[in-house]
């Protein structure tokens, strides 16, 4: 069966098979957020994207191959309530953007725009999404072998930007960062995951773009 990124919550995972690593994402707590495991097929490390609740069901995900990071893409409470257990048992490394770490439960390494996460011998880079929250990140993965993959939070969902409170200066710093951060440097085909829901392509959300900034939210 294709990857379609349909997940529902206390369904099984959906995982898709990339040339060199696997993408494995859960929903997980009462508000369906969506966490996603990366595993290097070359090496078998892995690395968690948003340990956001249900710890148990996510150390049984992890298994037995361990975890060197959790990045946490930004820091509402409902991304990270099973980090501080995740870290503690598996002894991965936490990550998450400077302007964000004061918001976690834990110490954690900091991250800037630009900086790459290593996957095994696959790395993701850093892009600095301001406005849902000050330190929001999205994770680009350029797959050497096919499409790129970006990881967008809650800063990117189909339809429209995260949540700014429609505090007009917030939207206005994320629909920029949006646009020209992520649309304007990577192509239709890049396939992004958002921190709830459905996926979605670029090239099927470009043409919106202007939509998304006329109604501000």
């Amino acid at each position: 069966m294709s990857y379609t990124g349909d997940v529902t919550h206390g369904g099984p995972p959906a995982v898709r098979e990339l040339d060199r690593l696997t993408v494995t994402k859960l929903s997980v707590g009462p508000m369906d957020n969506n966490v996603y495991l990366l595993r290097c097929r070359d090496t078998g490390a892995q690395v968690l994207i948003d340990a956001a609740n249900e710890a148990p069901r996510l150390l049984d995900l992890v298994g037995d191959a361990g975890l060197t990071s959790v990045v946490t893409t930004h820091q509402h409470m409902d991304h990270w309530v099973a980090l501080e257990e995740v870290v503690a048992k598996t002894g991965a490394r936490a990550l998450v953007h400077a302007d964000d770490a004061d918001g976690l439960p834990i110490p954690a390494q900091t991250l800037a725009d630009g900086d790459t996460v290593a996957v095994g011998g696959q790395t993701l880079e850093v892009i600095h999404v301001k406005g849902h929250t000050p330190g929001s990140i999205a994770l680009l993965y350029r797959d050497p072998a096919g499409t790129p993959h970006l990881f967008t939070g809650d800063s990117l969902f189909p339809g429209g930007v995260g949540n700014t409170d429609r505090d007009p200066e917030r939207f206005g710093q994320l629909i920029d960062d949006v646009e020209h951060k992520l649309f304007g440097r990577l192509p239709d085909e890049t396939w992004f995951y958002p921190g709830h829901g459905a996926d979605s392509t670029l090239g099927a959300e470009r043409a919106s773009l202007p939509q998304w900034r006329a109604r501000g939210w």
